[in-house]
């Protein structure tokens, strides 16, 4: 069990989604403007599975060294995430005189937070499942394509999931949204190492 935030659970861990760390206090040296008339932004949402995981922490301080705040959290199941989006549609499709129920994912990740970017070493599908209560801003990467035989580092890259890719997706996001110029995007994406023109790995 990797350490963990003091007040975080078992029962937490369990329900399939729970936030590792906080993003860093950036000060001064922050770069993105808060959107829809914020004045401070919200820090951008790292979501890592797995192995991955941990490259969501490295993607974070790739984006701190650029002056972007960015929190990570762990996504240990989500097939537990959308048994329980599913359980929330259906109570509130039977009891609409109610106050309707919030799935966890989108108690954890509100559609009024940061920039989304989930990462994982399954394909993208697998994120996807719990896609109806995210926001459509959010940016999944996984390994769609062929089975390969390689380094951890170089298949990783390949995917596009390591955390030069990360950050440089939260970047683009941020980007879309009118956070940060596109220029500024296309900046950062060479500084981090991403080549922009590289075969798409389901096109090998």
């Amino acid at each position: 069990m990797p350490k963990r935030p003091d007040d975080l659970t078992d029962e937490q861990i369990a329900r399939g989604i729970y936030r590792l760390l906080e993003a860093p206090a950036l000060g001064k040296a922050a770069r993105v403007k808060g959107k829809d008339g914020q004045k401070a932004a919200a820090p951008v949402r790292l979501v890592g599975s797995g192995s991955i995981l941990q490259q969501a922490v490295a993607a974070r301080n790739l984006l701190a060294e650029r002056g972007i705040a960015a929190e990570v959290y762990s996504a240990t199941s989500f097939q537990q995430l959308r048994v329980d989006g599913l359980a929330a549609d259906r109570w509130n499709r039977l009891h609409p005189s109610e106050k309707p129920r919030v799935p966890h994912v989108a108690e954890i990740l509100p559609a009024n937070g940061g920039q989304i970017v989930i990462a994982t070493d399954w394909i993208r599908t697998y994120p996807d499942l719990v896609a109806p209560w995210l926001p459509a801003s959010r940016i999944v990467l996984g390994t769609d394509g062929f089975g390969r035989s390689d380094t951890r580092e170089t298949l990783r890259e390949l995917f596009e999931i390591d955390a030069p890719h990360i950050a440089a997706a939260a970047i683009v996001g941020l980007a879309r949204v009118g956070q940060l110029a596109a220029v500024d995007a296309e900046t950062a994406i060479r500084e981090l190492g991403v080549h922009p023109d590289a075969v798409d790995p389901l096109a090998l």
